[in-house]
């Protein structure tokens, strides 16, 4: 499996349940790494993604609500918010991956975990997500603009 790809689905996992149960982020961030062996760029990624969307959670979901209107965030399965949350992360403040790319990894993670109706609502909000960033000028550009990725979110992000 790619590294990339590995990193997602850990940090996918660690979403999950710290959405679901409320648990510490970075000692759940730590079981994943004890229980599936991996690089320290793996890691670095992983945490990177997890911390990201955790830190930037109020920004991530307005973005999200406004193209998932009909479903209020609280109503979106677990799995479906946390990838959208990680792929609206990722086309905010992730440069190094093309938006297209992005997309399609939510969409393979959805597949995978989800259902048929999860790849296509991610897949569709994501792609809407990406065109609004792009008319507004606002998909990230550069390392230099993504926000500190470990430390603690703030009391409103903690899930």
């Amino acid at each position: 499996m790619k590294p990339r790809r590995l990193a997602r689905i850990l940090a996918m996992q660690a979403l999950f349940e710290i959405d679901a149960v409320g648990h510490d982020p970075e000692r759940t961030l730590g079981h994943r790494f004890e229980e599936v062996p991996t690089t320290p760029e793996v890691q670095e990624f992983c945490r990177r993604l997890a911390w990201g969307a955790l830190n930037n959670r109020a920004t991530l979901d307005q973005l999200i609500s406004r193209h998932a209107s009909a479903w209020p965030l609280g109503d979106i399965a677990i799995l479906d918010r946390v990838i959208l949350r990680m792929g609206t992360y990722e086309l905010l403040y992730e440069a190094e991956t093309p938006p297209r790319v992005v997309i399609n990894e939510a969409v393979e993670l959805a597949k995978r975990f989800g259902n048929e109706s999860t790849r296509r609502f991610v897949n569709g909000v994501l792609g809407a997500v990406l065109a609004e960033l792009e008319q507004a000028g606002r998909l990230a550009k550069s390392k230099a603009a993504k926000p500190t990725s470990r430390s603690e979110p703030a009391s409103e992000s903690k899930a």
